[in-house]
C-alpha cells in the first residue's frame, strides 16, 4: 500500500514524508522532483516555459508511473487534486493523509521562497487564503488529516503512524 501526502504547499509534505518513509521502511518520492527530473526543468520554469496547464498534464503522468509500485510514502504536489482524476489514482493504490496548516504558519515557511511560482503575487498571505479556501474541498476527501501548523515533523509521523495502526 501506497502513502500519498496531500495539502497545501509549505505544510511539511516532503519533510514529513521522508521521516516517515524511513521509519516504515518504505521507498520516499517527492512528485515535483521526479517531474524535474523528467522535464529537465525546475518547477518554476515549466510554470513560465509551459503553463499551468502542462504541468498538470506532466503531473499526472509521473503520478500515474510512480502509483503503479507499490509500499512508497509519495508528496505531492499542493495542487495535484485540481486535475480530475487524480484523487482516484491515490485511492486506488493507497491511503491518502492531508497536512494541513494556518495560512500564516504557512506564509512563515515560504515567505522567503522564490520557488514558488503560484505565490509570485503582490499580497501573498491572501493568494494562500484564496488558494487554500479554493482547494479545501478536494483536500478534506483524505483519508486522515493532520494539522502541522505549530507541530514538529516527527510528531506529526507519530501522529500519521497511529492512524496507519488503525487500519
Amino acid at each position: 500500500m501506497n502513502i500519498y501526502l496531500i495539502g497545501f504547499m509549505g505544510t511539511g509534505k516532503t519533510t514529513v514524508g521522508k521521516i516517515l518513509a524511513k521509519k516504515l521502511g518504505k521507498k520516499f518520492y517527492d512528485l515535483d522532483e521526479l517531474i524535474e527530473k523528467k522535464v529537465g526543468k525546475t518547477i518554476r520554469d515549466i510554470f513560465i516555459d509551459d503553463g499551468e496547464e502542462q504541468f498538470r498534464k506532466i503531473e499526472t503522468e509521473v503520478l500515474k508511473d510512480v502509483a503503479a509500485g507499490r509500499d512508497y510514502v509519495i508528496a505531492t504536489g499542493g495542487g495535484l487534486l485540481t486535475t480530475v482524476g487524480n484523487y482516484e489514482v491515490m485511492k486506488e493504490s493507497g491511503v491518502v493523509i492531508t497536512l494541513a496548516a494556518s495560512a500564516e504558519s504557512i506564509y512563515e515557511r515560504l515567505k522567503d521562497d522564490k520557488s514558488r511560482p503560484l505565490l509570485m503575487v503582490d499580497n501573498v498571505i491572501d493568494e494562500i487564503k484564496r488558494l487554500m479556501f479554493e482547494r479545501a474541498p478536494l483536500y478534506i476527501k483524505a483519508d486522515y488529516i493532520v494539522d502541522t501548523s505549530d507541530v514538529p515533523p516527527e510528531k506529526v509521523v507519530d501522529e500519521i503512524m497511529e492512524f496507519l495502526d488503525e487500519l
